[in-house]
């Protein structure tokens, strides 16, 4: 008996399970499997390939034939399989004498065939399999104008004279590797097959892809194993979104369908760079019809991902929905375009971490999954990643991922996204999520607005504060409520200025419903200490707190990522030269002190930088526990100078500028001004901290005309409302 890949030298045999159970070596699809074992589930992984599928290929057009979907793909991966001791490179005969006393040891053949008319056409329309078909018959210059036309945007496809033949053994080979899984011949398979298929559409090729090979067997193995194989799980985690899966299986309520890719607002391919809106691949699709909530796109904002945003996206998203949807089958939808190496997919995805994914989706539908290669074009990346996902489905244990990777924040805040937009039909996706438009409709207000106006009473209560009136309409009705002064302001020779962040929160939710409960939640406010102690000692105040974001009518997200530095500097530019420009400039007090806490300390930063102070600033307390930030002028080149030698810098402990020897000697630099390390991190625990030090400073630098009295006379109403 040959060895070949072909199965043509395999015995075929049908029985039923009553028969296997009297003969413990039976004929199980193909080749002599011992019973005792199939009985214990000690099986093989399976796999299956063919080199006649390296007949599809791009040889016969022009100068310089190289295509990405290159027919080597495949045979290095098999290579790669053999040569690491996956692959049995004797007979089938031998083989099967190894497999029944070590059923772990090699990979079980499975033979690859030409899927049938019928079959394909369970998930393509029959004029799409006629036209692939009619590749076959047209001559080579038709076909080489064939495929310039068709090697273009969207369609992004060659054809060849072998092309249906190929075509057919792939989605043969997927379909036979299912079947394999599904009537348990093997436990789980790996289908090392192409060309690829999940960009196929229902009625069109597209994206290197002719037919759609994982819908095929799916739906194939739906319909012969009706009681083995009700619902499939296929897991796409091509760096491509497969519209071609998601468009046949849209509204099927027993096909869960979940893809990872790049998607990028709708420009990274298959999206159209010139309509970036194409909705194919947006979270948004959520499916249609009994199918609703069962399509489930994990879509990045950006190239560039890795294994912790890969890793964080299944231990979030992909093992909680598949869990609770408990498929009968899973298919592995597998492009290693996402791989490190690959640079049409430009992400970083290790062979470990497709092998976790793949060690976690073991753990569904008893072990059944089907591994189906999709794209991947990095010859040495696909065959180390497909050795990678082999060797789990073998058995092996999944090598240890390099920890402390650092996850991207946006990819994080998609993660959140798609948990949001599924919990309506995922019961494990609804702990922590929040209905919006429900709790407005309610009568809801944001927390941070409800803070900021018990923090006004409490300061009304105790020291008279008001709000600032502020003439401009934009910035009144952005910082409505927000800046808080003491009354007879302009009568203070001592004045104060905070310009902060909203309040720390910290909270501890339910650790099974992640509810949160108020008598859980604290609010820790390091502000009202210092300005009671100002008014203690006859400074006026300006309280400006900073939100982190504008509450607006028609806000309907659950979670808004604070401002970026920029959005954040230009909002607090706008208020703080207008209120140096009619409050501050014309007032006459001796003394001036700027206090920055938090991200809002860039107001202390603009101003000093937008307009001419220094003579009218006594000194400056910062409080930062985020980005450092220079204060250095083109204009004013003694500005910097001025800002060390009067200022107070304090830093968090944990901050980034200690790691290293060489930032750490830039920060004491003029222009960052006087950088005190802390002892402490977080923002309140630094300002307790640091409270006395601050006071003996600031105190300290009291001008000489500073009036010794603590008042000057009774404060008339017109200055109570200044």
């Amino acid at each position: 008996m040959t060895s070949s890949w072909t199965g043509s030298t395999f015995i075929r045999q049908r029985r039923t399970d009553e028969d296997l159970a009297d003969d413990d070596d039976a004929v199980i699809s193909g080749g002599l499997f011992p019973t005792s074992l199939r009985r214990r589930g000690i099986l093989p992984t399976g796999c299956c390939s063919d080199p006649r599928m390296k007949l599809h290929a791009n040889a016969d057009f022009g100068p310089n034939p190289h295509h990405p979907e290159d027919p080597a793909r495949i045979e290095y991966i098999m290579r790669t399989l053999k040569a690491n001791g996956l692959v049995f490179k004797g007979s089938d005969a031998d083989l099967l004498k190894i497999l029944k006393k070590e059923p772990a040891k090699y990979m079980y053949r499975i033979p690859a065939r030409e899927a049938t008319r019928e079959e394909i056409c369970t998930v393509h329309h029959p004029q799409h399999f006629s036209w692939v078909e009619g590749l076959s018959k047209k001559p080579t210059d038709e076909l080489r104008l064939l495929s310039s036309k068709l090697d273009q945007g969207r369609d992004s496809l060659y054809v060849g004279s072998m092309t249906f033949e190929a075509s057919l053994i792939s989605a043969g080979g997927a379909i036979e590797t299912c079947k394999h899984v599904v009537n348990g011949t093997v436990k789980n398979a790996i289908a090392v097959i192409r060309p690829p298929g999940h960009h196929a559409e229902f009625n069109q090729a597209m994206g290197f892809c002719l037919f759609n090979n994982v819908p095929i067997a799916a739906k194939i193995c739906q319909t012969e194993y009706p009681e083995k194989c009700r619902k499939v799980l296929i897991l796409d985690w091509d760096v491509h979104h497969g519209n071609g899966i998601q468009n046949m299986f849209y509204d099927d309520a027993n096909i869960l369908y979940i893809s990872i890719h790049v998607y990028m607002n709708g420009a990274f391919y298959p999206g159209k760079p010139d309509n970036p809106m194409t909705p194919d691949g947006g979270i948004e699709m959520c499916g249609a019809g009994p199918g609703l909530g069962k399509n489930i796109n994990i879509g990045w904002h950006e190239q560039g991902m890795g294994d912790a945003e890969y890793m964080h996206a299944f231990q979030k998203i992909v093992m909680p929905i598949a869990y609770e949807f408990d498929p009968d089958l899973v298919i592995i939808s597998a492009g290693f375009d996402a791989a490190d190496g690959d640079e049409l997919g430009g992400c970083f995805v290790t062979p470990e971490c497709y092998a976790h994914m793949t060690h976690m989706l073991m753990s569904l539908a008893n072990g059944k999954v089907a591994v189906c290669l999709e794209g991947g074009y990095n010859l040495e990346a696909i065959s180390k990643s497909a050795l990678a996902v082999a060797q789990t489905l073998m058995g092996e244990p999944p090598p240890r991922l390099e920890p402390n990777k650092k996850l991207n924040k946006d990819a994080a805040r998609l993660i959140a996204k798609v948990q949001a937009i599924q919990a309506p039909y995922w019961e494990c996706m609804r702990p922590g999520i929040v209905d919006v438009q429900d709790l407005k409709d309610q009568g809801s207000m944001r927390l941070h607005d409800v803070i900021r106006k018990a923090q006004r009473q409490g300061l009304q209560e105790k020291h008279n504060m008001i709000p600032m009136y502020i003439h401009r309409d934009i910035l009144f009705r952005s910082f409505e409520n927000q800046v808080l002064v003491t009354p007879g302001l302009f009568s203070a020779r001592k004045l104060l200025i905070i310009v902060h962040d909203p309040p720390e929160l910290h909270a501890q939710p339910d650790p099974l419903t992640n509810r949160l409960d108020a008598h859980n939640t604290y609010m820790v406010d390091g502000v009202t200490e210092y300005i009671n102690w100002a008014i203690a000692n006859n400074f006026g105040v300006i309280d400006i707190n900073v939100p982190h974001y504008i509450t607006h009518p028609q806000d309907n997200d659950a979670f808004t990522p604070r401002p970026n530095e920029k959005a954040l500097q230009a909002q607090i530019q706008d208020l703080i030269t207008y209120i140096w420009d009619n409050h501050l400039q014309i007032h006459d007090a001796d003394n001036i002190f700027l206090m920055g806490v938090g991200n809002a300390y860039l107001g202390i930063k603009v101003l000093l930088i937008n307009r001419d102070v220094k003579s009218r600033i006594s000194g400056v307390v910062n409080f930062v526990n985020g980005n450092l930030r220079p204060v250095k002028s083109d204009v004013d080149q003694d500005l910097s100078g001025w800002y060390k030698e009067n200022s107070r810098v304090y830093v968090a402990n944990d901050h980034a500028c200690w790691a290293d020897a060489d930032y750490t000697r830039k920060v004491h630099k003029r222009r960052f001004g006087t950088v005190i390390r802390s002892d402490v991190n977080g923002l309140t625990r630094m300002m307790r901290e640091h409270f006395g030090d601050v006071q003996q400073w600031v105190m300290g630098r009291l001008s000489s005309e500073e009036d010794e009295e603590e008042g000057h006379g009774d404060t008339t109403e017109e200055e109570k409302f200044a």
